[in-house]
């Protein structure tokens, strides 16, 4: 059977938005060989658990939205855009079922910068300052590239022919459509690509910080692999591993101890 992958819609907000970004997750990750499940944003935490429950993967995908700065010991700063609390909890009560049961995370743009805060990290709120326009859009399909630390989980998908190793690092081109950015990673999160012009982080990755935690795929992007998934052999192998990971999910083993006499 196909794993069964959710993904939470995209923002409360913005319907239209809805409608045009959320197929385009759902029909990478189907173009794979997985189903995506819809999690709606207005469903109670029982339903959203009961959905969670028959999925075996969680994918986060962009939004419109800015996490909630005081998330993260911040003040919201003017060029910040209104949270979206629904999306929020929504991701929240994915991330936590899946760092429980060890399910393979895939997080993109909205969704990396959320696992980040989640596992207790920080965001930069504006890179407009920068030399990079990292908010290029969708309408540019290369806006810069990433410089990918070959050693990485993310460094393993890529080929030389579309990533070429430069200083020890392999260069992707890849889309940009984002004004913040990853400040300190999380617990436990892995640093594998940056952006070589201004150091901006641009993937991580790591299973929690707890005992078997190398077994658990966790792999978060700052742009969109799909939107490039027909142009890139890289955002196809991402999903393709995402994938993978999720056929091969296992429940973890309950142990129980009972105390004899």
């Amino acid at each position: 059977m196909k794993p069964r992958v959710a993904i939470p819609l995209p923002t409360s907000a913005n319907a239209d938005y809805n409608q045009r970004s959320w197929p385009q997750y759902a029909a990478a990750v189907e173009r794979s060989g997985g189903q995506p499940v819809e999690i709606p944003l207005t469903a109670t935490p029982v339903e959203i658990a009961n959905l969670i429950n028959t999925c075996q993967a969680v994918l986060l995908p962009g939004s419109p939205a800015d996490v909630n700065p005081q998330k993260y010991g911040q003040d919201p700063i003017p060029e910040t855009a209104p949270a979206d609390l629904p999306r929020e909890n929504v991701d929240e009560l994915l991330l936590q079922d899946a760092h429980n049961l060890y399910k393979p995370i895939f997080a993109i743009c909205f969704g990396i910068q959320m696992l980040n805060v989640w596992r207790g990290g920080t965001l930069v709120q504006d890179l407009s300052v920068l030399p990079v326009n990292h908010s290029a859009g969708k309408q540019v399909a290369i806006a810069h590239t990433a410089a990918v630390a070959s050693e990485s989980l993310l460094g393993t998908l890529l080929t030389p022919e579309e990533a070429p190793e430069q200083e020890n690092f392999s260069r992707l081109p890849i889309n940009s459509s984002h004004h913040q950015g990853i400040g300190i990673a999380g617990d436990g999160l892995r640093i594998s690509a940056r952006c070589p012009q201004d150091a901006v982080i641009e993937a991580v990755e790591g299973g929690q910080a707890t005992e078997g935690a190398t077994a658990h795929f966790v792999l978060g992007v700052q742009w969109h692999p799909e939107r490039s998934y027909d142009l890139s052999p890289a955002s196809r192998a991402l999903f393709d591993r995402f994938i993978a990971e999720a056929k091969a999910w296992q429940p973890r083993a309950i142990h129980t101890s009972v105390a004899t006499s």
